[in-house]
């Protein structure tokens, strides 16, 4: 399968080695490059072509290789052997320039205004406030790797791929894709290989505190940072409220919750429940119209500092993505906090993705961060998304 980059809206129109692409021939021939005009045989290589999906064709410069081409069918399909090592790795490589890309069209959102009918370049320019030529590169970009489908006459119209990145989208992607392409994020990976050789978070140097301090800062990046989380649990807090039984849990506490959903979403499923949502302050204020507002006569927001204390008296501690955030020291004070104020027989839930290895947590990694905490891992309980509820009960 090709791995180069995706042309848009190629068709046969000659032999087997003759597509029309669009009206810029100077790239032709250029690995990478989406504006090639046709695609024929030259000397001592062949130009092959594969597809992922109707109206999308790659491109890769290799030595000779067998293939097999169906135009009768409306996806062309091909067999072909690897690409070269080298061609996998400039794939790699490009990653950051495509998720860049992908950043910038969410950000400008121009998702959301192509999802009435395809929009020419010059008539987005005008509602974006872009220059066209510099917003049709970007689309042309995005567009060969399916976030948008460019059409014959040159207005770019919606795909599955861009339909995610719209703000009514459900689920929607766009503040995830915005976040990503902030300065504050793109600055500590630059900085990923101090966290190599140190140990360290990169942020903390750089702004010479935790990001949530930072974000605290910051209001504006603080909401893109919220959204992001919010939309998020649009994904998986129907999973988690889904997979698990809060039969004989009466009174549960969100610790870190954000602006809420997840809590929203287990009380909608649960109505005999009670719950608490457990934040700083800034970001208390920030949720007071959320996603809490049809349930709020069965919720309460706490304030305070989760290292250290937590509402007590609850059935059950629960809290998404929240200890993948900090050192095991850190988390014992979390995790020994909720054990001090959880009800006698009460239920530790951690919702977070448990892997064989890596910086995100084995199960023996969380076995003994409970252990550390007066807590039993019980249980680990998959969901329908990608991660899992952690069950620990009073040691």
């Amino acid at each position: 399968m090709a791995i180069f980059r995706q042309l848009r809206n190629c068709r046969p129109v000659g032999g087997a080695h003759d597509f029309r692409v669009d009206d810029n021939p100077e790239c032709s021939g250029v690995p990478f490059c989406g504006n090639a005009k046709s695609a024929q045989t030259v000397p001592g290589k062949e130009k092959y072509w594969t597809t992922s999906e109707p109206g999308v064709v790659g491109m890769y410069d290799v030595p000779s290789q067998k293939i097999k081409m169906d135009f009768g069918e409306e996806r062309m399909t091909t067999q072909t052997q690897a690409p070269p090592a080298h061609v996998g790795m400039l794939q790699l490589l490009n990653g950051a320039h495509v998720a860049g890309a992908v950043s910038c069209l969410a950000q400008l959102g121009i998702p959301d205004l192509v999802e009435a009918g395809p929009r020419s370049a010059e008539e987005l320019a005008s509602q974006t406030g872009t220059n066209p030529q510099a917003l049709y590169r970007l689309m042309r970009a995005t567009a060969c790797v399916g976030v948008l489908a460019e059409q014959p006459d040159g207005t770019f119209s919606e795909t599955p791929m861009s339909a995610v990145l719209r703000s009514n989208a459900k689920p929607s992607l766009r503040a995830l894709a915005i976040m990503g392409g902030r300065e504050w994020h793109g600055r500590g990976w630059s900085r990923l290989e101090y966290c190599v050789r140190t140990g360290k978070q990169a942020l903390d140097q750089v702004y010479g505190a935790h990001i949530f301090e930072y974000l605290k800062q910051n209001p504006e990046e603080a909401q893109i940072f919220n959204d992001t989380m919010t939309a998020l649990s649009t994904i998986d807090g129907p999973a988690v409220a889904e997979a698990y039984s809060f039969d004989g849990i009466h009174s549960i506490v969100d610790v870190g919750g954000g602006h809420g959903l997840l809590l929203a979403t287990i009380l909608a499923k649960n109505p005999h429940l009670r719950g608490t949502l457990y934040e700083v302050p800034h970001v208390i204020e920030g949720c007071r119209n959320g996603p809490l507002t049809h349930v709020m006569g069965r919720c309460t927001f706490a304030t305070g500092d989760m290292f250290s204390s937590v509402p007590a008296g609850a059935d059950a501690y629960i809290m998404k993505h929240i200890i993948h955030d900090w050192p095991d020291d850190l988390c014992v004070k979390i995790l020994t906090a909720c054990r001090k104020g959880v009800n006698p027989a009460g239920k530790l839930l951690v919702v977070d993705n448990v892997f064989p290895g890596g910086c995100e947590r084995t199960e023996k990694q969380f076995r003994d961060l409970f252990a550390n905490s007066g807590w039993r891992l019980n249980r680990i309980i998959p969901t329908a998304a990608a991660d899992s509820i952690v069950e620990g009960l009073p040691a």
